[in-house]
């Protein structure tokens, strides 16, 4: 039955069916998270080997360093030519971290406000405004970074081949406009890859702010859980090969490769943004965790064996976007009130329910014992406005949990879109 055909008498009848549902759901008092993103018990045993490698005195030399000593704020030599193999750059255009890659963005950002970027004119705290541009739906951290500096935040719409280039390279002429948040392969939630074509436009880009910075998140560039490794270009090369090698700052972690939250990071960006951050940093710290970077780079060894590892996490997440994609095509798909991306990669799967409806569904996933990412949480300062868009989570509940969760929110999509249409 399509809601939006079905006469009020039927309605009635399914609303009745459905609520009776949703009581069963509260009786079996569910405790279910699936808020974020993070990576179940099962993947992170994958990365045992990182918890076994234990570097015995004569092993913590490596190119000449001892990495149990201070030193080499940008990062091991090994670190560096790692990154750069999975991300396709140049070693020297690699500045390696800590365990998070959003605390290198928070830190980028703040140095922009608090001294400039390499081409500012000034410290971004002196300009009047500061304009960013969050493509939408999107990745909240991203937003609240830049938001949490003052930023005016702008949405961009994204399309299948990922943000409107139309619409941000006619925002971009404005010089207010400092940068942009990207996840270019996998995006979060949408699980879009980026087209070649949009990826040469971003390089292309000529925006009026000579210090505008585009935020290449690349999370998820070995994320495949479904079919072979998609290959992705080289942003910054490409940036460079257009006469713009400073604009991109492109960001990637082992996060959900190893340890979340106990992993190496990398920025990849131009070797004259690595000397401007190397001054800057200079004051905060002496070094990373050089121990950990170089038992990271012993177990993941180079990108031919990070993708064999990812096969594993292919196992275990495929499975569960399978119970999704079978909860929402037969529960949901007949009704015609949503409809959702079918991501092949990445960590979410993007829905977007009946307009005006996405903050009441979760409230009852709630009350029934499903916890999720709010609404409106993908769009800046965390408003939707169509309140439609809902961030579906599947990697942390065991199969046998998500099917219930699964089952929870679908029961919830229902009656939220029935109480909207029969005005209860």
């Amino acid at each position: 039955m399509i809601y939006s055909e079905a006469t009020e008498v039927q309605l009635k009848a399914e609303f009745d069916v459905v609520n009776a549902h949703f009581e069963t759901c509260k009786a079996q008092n569910l405790k279910l998270n699936m808020a974020r993103g993070k990576p179940s018990k099962i993947q992170l045993d994958i990365a045992g080997g990182v918890l076994k490698t234990v570097l015995e005195a004569d092993d913590c030399f490596v190119d000449g360093v001892d990495v149990r000593n201070y030193g080499e704020l940008t990062g091991l030599k090994c670190a560096k030519e790692y990154w750069a193999d999975v991300l396709g750059c140049k070693a020297s255009h690699i500045f390696v971290g800590g365990v998070s890659s959003l605390n290198f963005m928070f830190d980028v950002i703040s140095r922009a406000f608090s001294h400039g970027l390499l081409h500012s004119e000034r410290p971004w705290c002196k300009e009047d405004v500061v304009k960013f541009l969050c493509p939408s739906p999107g990745y909240d951290r991203h937003f609240t970074v830049t938001q949490f500096f003052g930023a005016e935040l702008i949405a961009v719409p994204m399309t299948a081949e990922g943000p409107d280039m139309d619409v941000v390279e006619d925002l971009v002429k404005d010089p207010q406009v400092k940068g942009i948040w990207c996840v270019p392969k996998y995006s979060n939630p949408d699980g879009i890859i980026y087209s070649q074509e949009t990826v040469q436009r971003f390089a292309n880009l000529k925006p009026a702010a000579p210090d505008f910075a585009i935020m290449w998140d690349n999370a998820y560039c070995v994320h495949e859980f479904e079919g072979d490794f998609v290959e992705f270009p080289d942003i910054i090369s490409l940036c460079e090969k257009a006469g713009n090698p400073d604009m991109v700052y492109e960001f990637a972690s082992t996060s959900k490769i190893t340890l979340a939250g106990g992993g190496i990071s990398a920025m990849a960006t131009s070797e004259a943004n690595i000397a401007y951050f190397t001054k800057l940093f200079s004051a905060q710290m002496i070094s990373q965790d050089k121990v950990n970077q170089l038992r990271h780079v012993r177990f993941l060894k180079n990108k031919a064996h990070t993708l064999e590892i990812m096969k594993e996490h292919a196992k275990i997440m495929g499975p569960k976007f399978a119970v999704v994609a079978q909860y929402l095509d037969r529960e949901i798909k007949p009704l015609g009130i949503a409809n959702w991306n079918s991501p092949k990669g990445g960590y979410f799967v993007s829905f977007n329910a009946m307009p005006g409806t996405a903050k009441r569904a979760l409230a009852l996933c709630k009350e029934a014992g499903v916890e999720m990412t709010p609404a409106g949480a993908t769009y800046p300062y965390g408003k939707d406005p169509l309140d439609s868009n809902i961030r579906i989570a599947p990697s942390l509940p065991p199969v046998e949990e998500l099917e219930k969760a699964m089952d929870v929110f679908c029961t919830c999509i229902k009656l939220a879109a029935l109480e909207k249409l029969l005005n209860v």
